[in-house]
């Protein structure tokens, strides 16, 4: 199981993902806030469902400037019509008056209840579909089968604190060098770079502690043959 796979089966990246909405609408007290802060820093996939929920929350909150709109365009329209009509030396008995704006006003609470039922639907949805992406296993193998590099001999996968100066000394001791890599499991395909056996550099890589994992990609040669 990969480091990925360890912290989205663990309790915490749980706890963490049902407190997302709360930490979107910033209503967590500090504690937690920071406890989410701390976990996606390393978790992508809370950090994908954050982000998502962001840019909803973002929609939402710029809603109301398209609701009011048709606002605007119906008072202009109104104010037209009664210019009009006082222009014509003819304005609307006071009833009808009092008829033509009730009617104005049913129509604009229709309205604004169309496009909340449309955002709720839209927000469902994309909730549903979140929903679906999170029941489904989210993990990969490192010897998951796949088109290998030519010239690959080992595949390896490194700590993820470990720095560039760290990484390329161990790839120079072991006589190795990248091919290709990383990919999201974290996996590096790297080839020889030099005369020295597979199994030699295998065990030089194999006594640090920030490999993670390390394995040769063809077979051992038998006893007597070539390596």
């Amino acid at each position: 199981m990969t480091h990925n796979s360890r912290i989205e089966n663990s309790a915490e990246h749980h706890e963490v993902s049902a407190l997302l909405p709360w930490y979107v609408n910033e209503t967590l007290q500090e504690r937690d806030r920071q406890r989410v802060d701390a976990h996606v820093g390393v978790c992508a996939g809370c950090r994908a469902d954050l982000a998502a929920q962001l840019r909803i929350c973002e929609a939402i909150a710029a809603q109301p400037a398209i609701d009011y709109m048709p606002v605007a365009s119906l008072k202009r329209l109104m104010a037209r019509l009664d210019a009009q009509a006082e222009s014509a030396g003819t304005p609307p008995p006071p009833q009808e008056q009092a008829t033509n704006r009730l009617a104005w006003r049913g129509w604009m609470a229709a309205s604004i209840a169309a496009v909340a039922v449309a955002v709720a639907l839209l927000v469902g949805n994309h909730w549903a579909q979140l929903d679906a992406r999170q029941n489904q296993p989210n993990y990969r193998t490192v010897t998951s089968s796949a088109p290998r590099p030519q010239g690959e001999v080992i595949r390896a996968v490194f700590s993820p604190s470990i720095t560039l100066v760290e990484l390329q000394t161990i790839l120079d001791e072991a006589q190795l060098r990248i091919i290709s890599g990383p990919t999201e499991a974290g996996v590096y395909s790297l080839a020889s770079n030099s005369t020295l056996t597979v199994r030699a550099s295998l065990a030089l890589l194999r006594q640090h502690s920030t490999v993670r994992f390390a394995e040769r990609t063809s077979p051992e040669p038998e006893a007597g043959a070539s390596p």
